[in-house]
């Protein structure tokens, strides 16, 4: 599996690798929870927000994939099970109880959490020459910054 490296200071620095772990896992719950939303959403927007979810979700699923073959390339085994998703994710599961509102507001905290993320994986690619690891993942960053914005404007 993944590597871990010590840093300067004697404190466990995370691999590119387990980085890319990481964001397998999750951009399938983020996948799934899209899925949640997609099926549930109800009120005046119903149309707008069903065909939006579905959009996002396609997106997870590629970016999914693109990230997995990477770490693959890399040769590092990427996560392929439901446990281990939740069990390496920084993006929680839907709870099933959100309303249209919240559930635009708690993508809009999945997509920050996953550029600082990305960020973090920009950083540590260009730190191991790993260019296109950094290049995958700063047109990720770009592409959920620019639906950051959109579901913020979205909300008004």
């Amino acid at each position: 599996m993944a590597k871990t490296t010590k840093n300067t200071a004697g404190t466990q620095a995370q691999s590119v690798e387990q980085l890319l772990n990481r964001q397998v896992a999750n951009l399938n719950v983020l996948y799934v929870k899209l899925h949640n939303y997609h099926w549930y959403v109800k009120g005046s927007n119903f149309f707008t927000l069903h065909t939006k979810f579905e959009e996002f979700y396609d997106e997870a699923t590629l970016k999914m994939d693109e990230v997995a073959e990477r770490l693959l390339t890399l040769k590092g085994e990427p996560a392929a099970t439901m446990k281990e998703y939740l069990d390496l994710s920084s993006i929680n599961e839907a709870s099933g109880t959100e309303d249209a509102n919240t559930m635009v507001q708690t993508l809009i905290e999945d997509f920050a959490t996953l550029c600082e993320e990305f960020q973090e994986g920009i950083e540590l690619a260009e730190k191991a020459e790993d260019q296109p690891t950094a290049d995958m993942l700063t047109g990720f960053k770009t592409d959920f910054e620019k639906h950051m914005w959109m579901l913020r404007s979205y909300l008004g």
